[in-house]
């Protein structure tokens, strides 16, 4: 019977106590994040949405250090999904001004780091300028040989599904011998690249996935926390992966408590 999420609150143990503990040999090989929070962030400081977007900035380097730093290989941010074109005209537009100002300013330090970015999503529709930095972006990044940063961007898990199914359809219409198993079908998902995530994180409390590798998340350790996406800090990481690391993975067996 499947047990509902726990909701964590923040640990009060140092960055250095909580990094002594770590297993550095039973690492998630791939953490995704639903960065949530960013609103409600700027709305309890009576600031423009914005702010917390912008806010959010800091919490996604954040991340991205934390799994540099202990050597976590996969890390995907959730960072505009295909529902968010239904906000208001002039947030959607500032949420693609600040990440093409992300994607020009952070290119010196990902590759100083080695860290190889990536993208998910139906990225065609997507403004032509974001298009355009993203694959320069992309460009710089490609021979780095670090942690694989992933950004979903107008991204969906159900659109990916219906892309993969058409895609699928296509092939096996020039190939009827294509077999229809789950690696084949996975083949087509926009994450081929990817192994499945092992752990996903999701910021401000929210308990659901909201359309988020919903076919890739099907055996991942959910770890919520109250704490806003601004505010999220290396620590969160590092709390994060310390109660994964205290999980057992079943993938529906006994497991060995009970072989």
């Amino acid at each position: 019977m499947p047990v509902s999420p726990r909701l964590t609150v923040k640990s009060q143990l140092s960055e250095e106590q909580l990094l002594a503990h770590i297993d550095l040999a039973a690492l998630p090989q791939h953490i995704a994040i639903i960065m949530d929070g960013n609103g409600r962030w700027a709305r309890r400081r009576h600031l423009p949405r914005i702010a917390g977007h912008r806010a959010g900035i800091r919490a996604v380097r954040q991340a991205i250090e934390a799994c540099a730093r202990l050597g976590v290989p996969y890390l995907t941010l959730y960072a505009f999904s295909v529902e968010n074109w239904k906000r208001p005209h002039a947030e959607v537009e500032l949420l693609m001004g600040l990440l093409r100002e992300y994607l020009k300013k952070e290119i010196a330090e990902l590759n100083r780091q080695r860290i190889r970015l990536g993208v998910i999503g139906r990225i065609g529709e997507l403004p032509l300028p974001v298009q355009r930095d993203l694959q320069t972006a992309l460009e710089k990044t490609r021979r780095n040989t670090g942690l694989r940063l992933t950004l979903a961007l107008n991204y969906g898990s159900r659109a990916e599904l219906l892309d993969a199914v058409r895609s699928l359809l296509e092939e096996r219409a020039g190939n009827g011998s294509l077999p229809l198993d789950e690696e084949t079908f996975r083949q087509h998902l926009y994450t081929r690249d990817l192994p499945d995530p092992d752990l996903v994180v999701r910021t401000s409390g929210e308990m659901r996935l909201s359309n988020f590798l919903l076919w890739q998340a099907a055996y991942a350790e959910l770890w919520i926390t109250n704490t806003l996406w601004p505010d999220f800090t290396q620590c969160d990481l590092f709390q994060a992966i310390l109660d994964y690391q205290k999980r057992e993975r079943r993938y529906g067996g006994l497991g060995m408590a009970r072989s």
